[in-house]
Protein backbone atom coordinates (compact mmCIF):
# COMPACT_ATOMS: atom_id res chain seq x y z
CA UNK A 1 0.00 0.00 0.00
CA UNK A 2 2.86 2.39 0.80
CA UNK A 3 4.36 1.94 -2.67
CA UNK A 4 0.98 2.75 -4.21
CA UNK A 5 0.75 5.94 -2.12
CA UNK A 6 4.27 7.04 -3.12
CA UNK A 7 3.50 6.41 -6.81
CA UNK A 8 0.19 8.29 -6.49
CA UNK A 9 2.06 11.08 -4.70
CA UNK A 10 4.52 11.47 -7.57
CA UNK A 11 1.72 11.39 -10.15
CA UNK A 12 -0.20 14.11 -8.30
CA UNK A 13 3.04 16.08 -7.89
CA UNK A 14 3.58 15.95 -11.65
CA UNK A 15 0.03 17.07 -12.37
CA UNK A 16 0.31 19.81 -9.73
CA UNK A 17 3.53 21.13 -11.26
CA UNK A 18 1.94 21.03 -14.72
CA UNK A 19 -0.91 23.06 -13.22
CA UNK A 20 1.53 25.85 -12.43
CA UNK A 21 2.05 26.36 -16.16
CA UNK A 22 -1.32 25.24 -17.55
CA UNK A 23 -4.26 27.37 -16.45
CA UNK A 24 -6.71 24.52 -17.00
CA UNK A 25 -5.19 22.35 -14.27
CA UNK A 26 -5.57 23.35 -10.63
CA UNK A 27 -2.31 23.27 -8.69
CA UNK A 28 -3.12 23.31 -4.98
CA UNK A 29 -5.48 20.29 -4.80
CA UNK A 30 -2.93 18.04 -6.48
CA UNK A 31 -0.14 19.29 -4.23
CA UNK A 32 -2.35 18.68 -1.18
CA UNK A 33 -2.90 15.13 -2.46
CA UNK A 34 0.88 14.81 -2.81
CA UNK A 35 1.37 15.82 0.83
CA UNK A 36 -1.28 13.33 1.94
CA UNK A 37 0.16 10.46 -0.11
CA UNK A 38 3.75 11.12 0.94
CA UNK A 39 2.79 11.49 4.61
CA UNK A 40 1.14 8.06 4.54
CA UNK A 41 3.56 6.39 2.13
CA UNK A 42 7.06 7.60 2.94
CA UNK A 43 8.41 9.82 5.67
CA UNK A 44 11.51 10.50 3.56
CA UNK A 45 9.53 11.79 0.56
CA UNK A 46 7.18 13.73 2.83
CA UNK A 47 10.08 15.52 4.53
CA UNK A 48 11.67 16.21 1.14
CA UNK A 49 8.46 17.61 -0.34
CA UNK A 50 7.62 19.97 2.52
CA UNK A 51 11.05 21.59 2.09
CA UNK A 52 10.57 22.35 -1.63
CA UNK A 53 9.77 25.80 -3.01
CA UNK A 54 6.65 24.42 -4.70
CA UNK A 55 5.21 23.32 -1.37
CA UNK A 56 6.10 26.57 0.37
CA UNK A 57 4.63 28.73 -2.39
CA UNK A 58 1.42 26.86 -3.21
CA UNK A 59 0.45 24.83 -0.15
CA UNK A 60 1.99 26.10 3.08
CA UNK A 61 -0.12 29.26 3.50
CA UNK A 62 -3.34 27.37 2.85
CA UNK A 63 -2.37 24.49 5.11
CA UNK A 64 -1.32 26.73 8.02
CA UNK A 65 -4.08 29.32 7.91
CA UNK A 66 -6.81 27.67 5.86
CA UNK A 67 -6.79 30.92 3.91
CA UNK A 68 -5.86 32.25 0.47
CA UNK A 69 -5.20 35.68 -0.93
CA UNK A 70 -7.88 37.27 -3.08
CA UNK A 71 -5.59 36.96 -6.11
CA UNK A 72 -5.10 33.21 -5.48
CA UNK A 73 -8.86 32.73 -5.18
CA UNK A 74 -9.57 34.65 -8.37
CA UNK A 75 -6.93 32.78 -10.39
CA UNK A 76 -8.28 29.47 -9.13
CA UNK A 77 -11.92 30.36 -9.83
CA UNK A 78 -11.13 31.76 -13.28
CA UNK A 79 -9.20 28.59 -14.16
CA UNK A 80 -12.04 26.39 -12.97
CA UNK A 81 -14.58 28.56 -14.80
CA UNK A 82 -12.56 28.33 -18.03
CA UNK A 83 -12.20 24.56 -17.76
CA UNK A 84 -15.87 24.02 -16.94
CA UNK A 85 -16.98 26.40 -19.71
CA UNK A 86 -15.01 24.40 -22.26
CA UNK A 87 -16.50 21.18 -20.89
CA UNK A 88 -19.98 22.73 -20.93
CA UNK A 89 -19.57 23.80 -24.58
CA UNK A 90 -18.21 20.46 -25.86
CA UNK A 91 -20.33 18.17 -23.67
CA UNK A 92 -23.24 16.31 -25.22
CA UNK A 93 -26.47 18.27 -24.79
CA UNK A 94 -27.75 16.27 -21.83
CA UNK A 95 -29.47 18.47 -19.26
CA UNK A 96 -28.21 16.42 -16.30
CA UNK A 97 -24.59 16.72 -17.45
CA UNK A 98 -24.81 20.47 -17.86
CA UNK A 99 -26.57 20.75 -14.50
CA UNK A 100 -23.74 18.78 -12.91
CA UNK A 101 -21.08 21.06 -14.47
CA UNK A 102 -22.96 24.17 -13.32
CA UNK A 103 -23.28 22.67 -9.82
CA UNK A 104 -19.54 22.07 -9.65
CA UNK A 105 -18.90 25.70 -10.56
CA UNK A 106 -21.41 26.97 -8.01
CA UNK A 107 -19.83 24.69 -5.40
CA UNK A 108 -16.40 26.17 -6.11
CA UNK A 109 -17.73 29.71 -5.81
CA UNK A 110 -19.47 28.93 -2.52
CA UNK A 111 -16.46 27.12 -1.05
CA UNK A 112 -13.78 29.61 -2.06
CA UNK A 113 -16.02 32.64 -1.65
CA UNK A 114 -17.53 31.86 1.74
CA UNK A 115 -15.66 28.99 3.44
CA UNK A 116 -11.98 29.66 2.73
CA UNK A 117 -10.83 32.82 4.49
CA UNK A 118 -9.22 35.63 2.50
CA UNK A 119 -5.89 37.05 3.64
CA UNK A 120 -4.37 40.31 2.49
CA UNK A 121 -0.86 39.08 1.72
CA UNK A 122 0.79 35.72 1.39
CA UNK A 123 3.23 35.02 4.25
Amino acid sequence: MKIFLVILGFISLGIGIAGIFLPILPTTPFLLLTVFCFSRGSERFHNWFIETKVYKKYVLNYKKKKAMTLREKLVLLLSVFAMLSISFYFAPPYWWLRLMLASVMIGHVIYFGFVVKTTRVSD
